[in-house]
């Protein structure tokens, strides 16, 4: 992507310009950063997917007796008339159901894919809204139907609301604020309380959200893939080439509760041997950032054409690389010279034509077609 053009999604910044003014510094609103907004999703379609299994939903509600949050499935019939106020359906990854959401998500593509979430959208009747909250990542808040009053500031007090099932914010404190109309659209870094209410009802809001995980979260999850990863390796390798503890010098002890230190060492130094490939911690964050979310799957790809002459990646894969590896969907593989090149064509660009698929190796043109039968791509 070009991030040296002015862009109106970004008020007439450039993405080198977004990126060194706003990113995790200060809000940005754009006016008709999405001029003559028209949603790719219309309320009906947007309702249908609420009523999915593989579709995380949650209606939400506001009123005399406070706050009640429903988890989905969400039947058309269990929520609230679009007469009824302070009510809002929240539809997550929108973008993995419905091609229209997808190719808007892919605007924001002067982000790095593996920051890049989801698109949540808020469908939300007169007055509603989830309360004064904030997300621990940076969003975007585009307005696609309909009008939302959003009230933002710089909380210093993060303390949240006792007994209640939302985040909400003990003590909001807004500074500035702002009603949206369609094709409007609000950036907030990390940490930036915001209160969004709708004005009018019928309003549809599209949460472009990143993916920020903890240091705790994301290192077990790399220990876990990287454990299993060596265990899988010891197990190729056959009986010999497990090691097992052994303390034929262990002397009879007095204390049985003492941790011998013989064992700790032991330990210490399996970890050590898990961690030995220079490889391993890269190899574990890529599997992991294209790893799909337990709800999602692929339909098989069906048959697939002698030969490929076009290609593009389903919305659901998930593909990045580094200077060594492929990654997508949760696996990686060891690539290098014009195919490495071919395949970060196609993950920066989601699709590979007939002239770039005709320098494409055998063993490359393998591996694609295995991807079609999968699902994760399709041939055009």
């Amino acid at each position: 992507m070009e991030i040296t053009t002015p862009l109106p999604l970004l008020g007439g910044l450039s993405a080198a310009q977004f990126m060194r003014r706003h990113w995790q510094k200060k809000p940005l609103l754009v006016r008709q950063a999405v001029p003559d907004m028209v949603p790719p999703i219309d309320r009906s379609a947007l309702f249908a997917l609420a009523e999915r299994e593989e579709v995380e939903s949650r209606l939400i509600r506001h009123g005399k007796t406070g706050w009640s949050l429903k988890h989905g499935p969400l039947p058309r019939r269990s929520l609230p008339s679009l007469k009824q106020a302070a009510w809002t359906l929240l539809v997550q990854g929108v973008d993995l159901h419905h091609e229209g959401i997808h190719a808007l998500l892919r605007q924001f593509s002067f982000l790095p894919d593996a920051r890049l979430d989801d698109l949540m959208i808020s469908y939300a009747s007169d007055g509603g809204g989830v309360g004064a909250h904030f997300d621990s990542y940076d969003v975007f808040l585009l307005q696609a139907q309909g009008r939302r009053r959003w009230s933002i500031g710089k909380q210093g007090d993060l303390r949240l609301q006792p007994d209640v099932p939302l985040k909400i914010l003990e003590r909001f404190e807004p500074e500035q604020s702002f009603v949206l109309e369609p094709g409007d659209m609000l950036y907030l870094p990390p940490r930036y309380a915001h209160d969004g209410v709708a004005v009018g009802g019928d309003c549809m809001t599209f949460s472009i959200g990143l993916r920020s995980p903890s240091a705790g979260e994301l290192g077990a999850d790399l220990l876990a893939r990287i454990a299993q990863a060596h265990a899988d390796e010891l197990e190729d390798a056959g009986p010999s080439a497990a090691v097992r503890y052994r303390d034929p010098a262990q002397p009879a002890v007095e204390a049985p509760g003492a941790m011998p230190a013989a064992l700790q060492a032991f330990a210490r130094k399996a970890v050590e041997m898990a961690l030995r490939d220079p490889d391993a911690i890269d190899r574990a964050l890529g599997e992991s950032l294209t790893e799909p979310k337990a709800s999602t799957w692929f339909d098989e790809g069906g048959e697939v054409p002698d030969a490929l002459h076009a290609v593009r990646l389903d919305r659901r894969t998930r593909m990045l690389y580094d200077a060594r590896h492929l990654y997508i969907n949760g696996e990686s593989f060891r690539a290098g010279g014009a195919d490495a090149t071919l395949m970060r064509r196609l993950a920066d660009r989601r699709a590979l034509g007939p002239r770039e698929l005709a320098k494409a190796s055998d063993d490359a043109l393998s591996l694609l077609a295995e991807w079609c039968e999968a699902g994760w791509l399709h041939a055009e």
